[in-house]
This record gives C-alpha cells, structure tokens and sequence, in this order.
C-alpha cells in the first residue's frame, strides 16, 4: 500500500500547479509554433490544435502566420472578456474572431484538398476547437472546478486501489486453485501408465497463468485509471483525450479486423476440418492392418504404422497449403519475411536431417530390418529394438543399446539372422577347426550334440547342421548353424554362451581335444583317420554301408584320447 501517499501527494501538486497553469500553457504555446513544416503549420492552444495554416499570407510563411496566431489568442485571452468566438467571411478568406477582435484568417490555400475539406467545414471545426479551449483556459482558472476534479480524482485513486488489492488477493486465492486442480488433472491424465505431464510443471504452469492474468487486469485498471485522472484536469486533458483514444482506436482496429479475417478464417478452419474428417476415415484400415485383422498387397502389418504416419503428415501439410492464403496476416511483409527466413534455415542446416529421414524411409519400405530381428550392422550386432525416422536401436546381448544413423546403416553390410526363421527367432552359428587325424563324422557329431543339448535351439525343422567350410593346411574347419526356437527367443549372448559351453563338455566328454595344429617339421606319424575308426562316437554308421545294413546301425567304442596322435602345437 505504499504506492496511496505518493497517489495523494501527485494530486495536491497537480492542486497547486494548477492555478497558473494557463500562462504555463499559453507561454508554452507561445514558444513553440506546435508542428510546422515548410508546408504546413498547427496553432495550438493548451497542447490543442486549433487550425492548420498550409500556405503563405500577406508574405508571411506558415510557420510564422502560426507563432502570429498564437501571440493574438494569448493577448485576446488576457483581456478577460467573455470569450465569444464567431466567424465571418472576407475577401481574403473567412476571419475568426473572439469578442469581436481578429484572432486567426483561414484561405482557400489552407484547405485541405486531399481529404476533400471545404473552407466553411474547417472554419467551423477551427471555431469549435477554439471555444473549447478557451473553456479550458477559464476552467484552469476556477478554483472551484480545480477542487472538484482533484475530488474525482482522489474517488477514482480510491476505486482503483481498491480493485488493485482485490485482484491481487484474488489472484493469490485462484493461483493455488488452479495449481492445485492442473496437478490432479496431470496426475489423472496418463498413457500407458505413464504421467503425460509432471504434476509439479503443471502446478508452477496453473499459477503463472493465473498471475499473467492478474498482472494483465493491474495494467488495464492503472492505464484506464491515469486517463480519467489526466482528463480531469485543463492542462493535461489533451492527453488523457489521446490516451483513450489511441485505446479506443486499437480496440476498433482489432476488431474490424477480426470481423474482416472471419470469412477467411471460417473456410481456413473447414480445410482444417477436412483434412481431419480424411485422416479419422483412413484410421480404421490402419489398425486393423497393425493388429493384424487385414493385409494388403502394399501394407503389412510391420509398415501400417509408420504409413500412417506418414499419410497424415502429408494431408496435414496438403491442408496448410490451402488454408495458407486465408491466414489473416499471410500477405503481410513480416509473414512473407518470416516464411523466407525458415526456408532457408531449413535449406541451410536440414541437409543431413532429410538425408537422415529418407534413409529411414528406404530402410522401412525395402524391409531391410524390423523390429526384434537379430542383425548384425559392421562391427555392432544385437536385436532391433526401434526403427525410426532417423536413427535406428538395437540392443546387444551384453546390456547395451547401440544407436546407428539410418544414413550409416544404409553405407554397411546388413547381416539378418532372424528373416530366414518363422516366428521371432534367429540363426545361431560357431565355427571352430579341428585337426586332419579326428574323424570328420565324429566332429559333426560332437557339434549335433551339443546343439541338442543347449536349450532354446531348435531339433528339428530346421535341425541343426554342420557344414566343412574350409580344409585348411592343418585342420579342417567346421560350422554348427542351428536356430533358436521363435517361442522363447532369449538374448543371443546367453543362447551363444550356453551352446559354447556344451561343445566343449561334449569334446570333452569323447576325448577329442580343440585345438589347431601347426607344424614346424613333418611329424613322425601320417596325421590321417585310421582305417578302423571312421565313425568313432558318438557318429554312427548308416545302416546302408555293408553288411550293418540288416541290422541296427552298430556304434563304435570310444577311441581314447592318444598324445602319441596329437603332439602338441609347436610354439
């Protein structure tokens, strides 16, 4: 409430600065020749303009027919008489009077012509504008008048106060209010079971909404307040009068421009419209192509919700573009100047983002990858969690999550070990080499063994297989591919991890050691399979070679782990 006695003590000043206020102004007006150009001049009477001189008279410019002018009304005021302003015609032009005594000439010359002004239409305005302000000039003189508008103005101080402290408590009640009931609606609103907007953001957004609105009230309350008060007064109702004027005017232009932009607005809004109605038509198609309750030739069930995604943007965009010229301001220089500027902000600096974007794209549509495949990208391998526009995740076995820009991935190597599989598994393959004097027959069945051993592989369709892919110079090398079931498809790591462990429990087992040989000098002993031992366990003879055909395949012992067999690597 410290703002009340600097209130109260502006009002007493302007009290006692208001008894001479008229020679203040008149002194003022008398110094000053109000606006004068080369072409025009305004005679003003306490900051009111009276007539605008546009041309020379009796050899005399505008300015100083103006300055003239004003010197004659300050005299003919200081008589005191009664202040009676007429007009009469002459030869020069029609001469404004007071009390009978010349005080201004209006000519032809002074008309203004461009807004099609007559010379009787601005002899009376001049004559209308001078009574006022002569008013003014005996007002400021009344003592009595003084004490009455500073009585209105100490009620109008008092009144604004009053609703000053009403909405300041009033904002301080609605601001916990609102808070309060944005944060229960924060905390009820969700998606999938997650808070769309923290409680306490919405709290802190429901307050400062509410005090930008008390704020705003304060503004319009002290602005309305310093126009009555400035108009109660003679030396300072001209501005008061422009003041609410100008609020006045804005008031009216923002109105008649909204009633102006509503046709437009009106057939802006049923684009909008519109382009909604297509996009809520074309959901169903895409839903039931996601959930899987339809297919097409041209969607599945993978590509239906990037597609329509995609298919909104573009109707949304299409609508922007024809809604564009009926935006009000959409023709304005600032408009144009600010569409220009985002162009080339977008042609600057969103090369690599659209690169990015139409890598996404390529990778969607050419079904490179999708989601929960196991791929392996260059150096980085794992399941893909996420294909998106830009950026493509996929998450190791190890816990992690890798990253890779669309644009890379699209520059590499794509190995995907999921698509041949039905179901969300993925191929699983180790490779190891083993020497030229072990059985080929009992290493593939060593490898058979293991994988049916691991859990979470396959037996059967597909089963696993195991394929010579090289016969190097020391050892033969061997591949185990099997599958991963699609129902339990487990981290690759710990299908990898278990399936490395029974291969070596099971070399182990059969004596066979892993281990590559390499040789400095021919070794004493030919490094071949024996004639009686091709099909050493746990391999077994096929019931069609000789003799063992009529009965059951017949398995052969053990053969035991010979160091004589397998000399050791040379260093």
């Amino acid at each position: 409430m410290a703002l009340l006695p600097a209130l109260f003590l502006g009002l007493f000043a302007n009290l006692f600065l208001a008894l001479p206020a008229a020679q203040a102004a008149e002194q003022a007006a008398d110094a000053s020749a109000a606006a004068a150009t080369d072409d025009e001049a305004v005679v003003t009477v306490f900051d009111r303009p009276i007539a605008v001189f546009r041309a020379p008279l009796f050899g005399l410019s505008p300015a100083a027919r103006a300055s003239r002018t004003q010197g004659a009304i300050r005299e003919l005021l200081a008589r005191g008489g009664p202040g009676v302003v007429t007009a009469q015609k002459e030869p020069q032009g029609n001469v404004v009077l007071i009390d009978g005594a010349l005080a201004l000439i209006l000519t032809q010359q002074d008309v203004d012509t461009v807004r099609r002004e007559t010379l009787d239409a601005a002899t009376q305005a001049s004559v209308a504008a001078l009574t006022n302000a002569i008013a003014e000039t005996r007002e400021a003189r009344d003592r009595g008048k003084l004490l009455r508008a500073l009585g209105f103005s100490a009620l109008a101080t008092l009144l604004f106060l009053l609703a000053a402290w009403g909405v300041l408590r009033a904002r301080n009640a609605l601001a916990a209010r609102t808070g309060r009931l944005l944060e229960h609606a924060a905390e009820r609103a969700r998606l999938d079971q997650q808070p769309l907007w923290e409680a306490t953001r919405a709290h802190a957004f429901g307050s400062w909404l509410v005090r930008s609105i008390a704020w705003l009230l304060l503004a319009l309350l002290s602005y309305q307040w310093l126009v009555f008060v400035l108009q109660q007064f003679p030396a300072t109702r001209v501005r008061g009068e422009q003041m609410g004027d100008f609020v006045l005017a804005l008031l009216e232009d923002i109105g008649a421009g909204a009633v102006r932009a509503l046709p437009d607005l009106i057939v802006a809004g049923v684009i909008f419209l519109l382009a909604r109605a297509l996009i809520v038509t074309l959901r169903p198609l895409f839903d039931r192509v996601e959930q899987g309750d339809a297919s097409t030739a041209w969607l599945d069930r993978d590509m239906a919700r990037p597609t329509r995604r995609l298919v909104s943007v573009a109707i949304w965009l299409f609508a922007i573009v024809m809604a564009y010229p009926y935006l009000p301001g959409s023709q304005s220089e600032a408009f144009k100047g600010m569409s220009v500027l985002v162009g080339l902000m977008i042609t600057l600096g969103g090369s690599s983002l659209i690169g990015q974007g139409f890598s996404g794209l390529i990778l969607m549509y050419s079904r490179v990858l999708r989601p929960g495949e196991f791929v392996r990208i260059g150096d980085q391998q794992g399941t893909v969690v996420e294909l998106g526009t830009f950026t493509t995740r996929i998450r190791t076995g190890l816990g992690q999550e890798v990253t890779l820009p669309n644009s890379s991935i699209l520059g590499q190597t794509t190995i995907n070990y999921s698509r041949t599989v039905r179901g969300q598994g993925y191929i699983l393959d180790t490779t190891l080499t083993i020497g030229y004097d072990t059985p080929w027959r009992e290493v593939q069945a060593i490898l058979l063994e293991a994988a049916r051993r691991t859990e979470g592989v396959r037996a059967d369709d597909p089963a696993p297989r195991v394929i010579q892919t090289a016969l190097t110079d020391y050892a033969v090398e061997y591949r185990l591919v099997c599958h991963a079931t699609p129902e339990r498809p487990q981290a690759r790591a710990e299908v990898m991890h278990a399936l490395h462990a029974n291969v070596l429990d099971v070399f182990n087992e059969h004596g066979v050691q892993i281990m590559s040989p390499h040789y400095e000098a021919d070794p004493e002993q030919p490094k071949i399979v024996g004639a009686g031992h091709p099909y050493a366990a746990p391999a077994r003879r096929p019931a069609t070679e000789g003799a063992a055909a009529e009965g059951p395949a017949e398995t052969i012992p053990v053969r035991p782990p010979s160091t004589a067999a397998r000399p050791p690597a040379a260093p």
